[in-house]
């Protein structure tokens, strides 16, 4: 278990990835909310391959918030670049800077891992996740159009 909840919730815990028992409860609550979904060999993909960098906020035996992040070797920059895959919070909890404790591990994380940067692509109509990434320092580098199925 990993210290500091949040104020506005005061029962929930945030949590390392453990073992494939935290698999479920993880896609669960990514299908919800993504627009795309996922098949489960990605997730383990990520998960399997960079257990260190995945996070789960926890309300009782629930989860209620998860990120997934991969750390690799950036191939034409040459440089050790970590990558935010996945990050959802259940709609009753958003605004409560989980989404935020949850980036901020990761990105903790992966400084202990020597990264020289972080990178992620989000919906443009995800005025949320635009917010919160915006407010941590991140920067929009470019827009890939058609990336996403909604465009």
């Amino acid at each position: 278990e990993i210290a500091g909840g949040s104020a506005e919730v005061p029962d929930i815990r945030f949590e390392q990835y453990r073992d494939e028992r935290d698999m479920p409860g993880i896609v669960s609550l990514i299908d919800k909310d993504l627009s795309e979904p996922y098949s489960v060999f990605t997730y383990r993909y990520f998960i399997n391959n960079w257990p260190d960098l995945c996070f789960m906020t926890m309300q009782g035996d629930r989860c209620v918030g998860a990120i997934i992040c991969k750390l690799d070797t950036h191939r034409c920059r040459k440089t050790y670049r970590g990558y935010i895959a996945m990050l959802a919070v259940e709609k009753e909890l958003r605004g409560k800077r989980i989404g935020s404790k949850l980036v901020q591990l990761c990105l903790d994380r992966m400084r202990e891992l020597n990264a020289d940067e972080c990178v992620l692509e989000t919906e443009v109509t995800n005025l949320g996740a635009l917010g919160l990434y915006r407010s941590m320092g991140f920067v929009k580098e470019k827009r890939l159009h058609k990336y996403y199925l909604n465009g």
